[in-house]
């Protein structure tokens, strides 16, 4: 194989649709920018699911190399900022959408999106953190800055999931009583040995409830949306926050403003795409004190690039759990 050349996973616009090929490509075929990144891992999100299958238009331009997120090591560099044989990881900024993924052997991209990896965190645990655990962190981060304290009850909604899983083990590493809601009972020994005080399940949330109900929750971690969302924000007690960060459920929001006006719930919007550098570099710092690569190592699941195509309708069904990881 020529070293000029490297595997791509590539979507080509088609008559009704899209294809999805692993190709032979060469630097030509990427987006002009300042830093060229040999990619080791990149991760199977949400986003990437529907983008392989085509759905609710993620990708905007074609052809185009799928994977919203990467780590690996700096090629080439025309930025002071980076020098090759640097360990860097990527997540949002439009990449895998309307610019050229992961989902390949070789990245190049605008320095100003790359994080240089913190000491201690290789390429494959960061994958294993990814957008999802980026997303989780903010999540957390948001909720301390909303000033809900250790020992609080918080809950995870889509708790096995990506950001479900990687927020739970957060909030119950830093002090925090975690209750985690899940459609899929099985779930239940994984999620307990995140660190779950608690499982409940997702039906008793999915049902229109009053406005205002019973107050529980100090915080929350929503990954869903809909009616779950609504109903978590009529449970949590005064002057808590729920921390929105996801869609899998409904892009809808049925509620009404008692929660806000009446108890003083916050609700905190969590978007991950075009997060300032700053405070990038301040939640990869965390994950990378808050999580040890054994805190990772049992949400894995590894594949090879070219099993992404048949694994993107599990995690669009919600079926997938923790992190996959994918070996570029």
């Amino acid at each position: 194989m020529s070293t000029d050349t490297f595997k791509a996973l590539v979507a080509r616009k088609a008559d009704g649709g899209q294809t999805i090929a692993l190709e032979q490509v060469d630097e030509a075929f990427l987006p002009p920018a300042d830093v060229t990144v040999d990619v080791a891992y990149s991760t199977l999100n949400y986003k990437d699911g529907l983008a392989l299958k085509g759905l609710s238009r993620i990708l905007r331009t074609f052809p185009m190399v799928p994977g919203v997120d990467f780590a690996g090591t700096v090629r080439t560099s025309d930025s002071p900022a980076f020098t090759p044989g640097d360990p860097v990881v990527l997540t949002g900024w439009g990449v895998g959408e309307t610019w050229s993924g992961g989902f390949a052997a070789r990245a190049r991209v605008k320095s100003e999106w790359l994080v240089k990896l913190p000491e201690g965190l290789d390429p494959r645990h960061a994958m294993a953190i990814g957008t999802a655990g980026f997303t989780a962190m903010l999540s957390v981060m948001a909720l301390e800055q909303a000033g809900i304290a250790k020992g609080g009850e918080v809950l995870v909604t889509g708790a096995a999931g990506g950001v479900g899983s990687i927020a739970v083990r957060l909030l119950s590493r830093l002090g925090y009583r975690v209750v985690a809601l899940t459609g899929r009972p099985a779930e239940a020994g994984f999620l307990t040995g995140l660190g779950a005080a608690e499982i409940m399940d997702r039906a008793l949330l999915t049902t229109a409830g009053k406005p205002l109900q019973s107050e529980r929750w100090a915080g929350a971690v929503d990954t869903v949306g809909g009616v779950v969302l609504a109903n978590v924000l009529a449970s949590t007690a005064g002057n808590g926050a729920v921390a929105a960060c996801g869609l899998a459920g409904s892009t809808d929001l049925p509620t009404t403003v008692f929660p806000f006006i009446l108890r003083g719930v916050s609700l905190l919007g969590i978007n991950s795409v075009d997060t300032p550098k700053p405070k990038r570099e301040a939640a990869w710092a965390r994950l990378a004190r808050d999580l040890s690569p054994a805190d990772l190592d049992g949400m894995i699941q590894e594949v090879a690039l070219e099993d992404l195509p048949a694994r993107a309708d599990a995690i669009i069904a919600g079926q997938v759990r923790g992190r996959t990881v994918v070996r570029i």
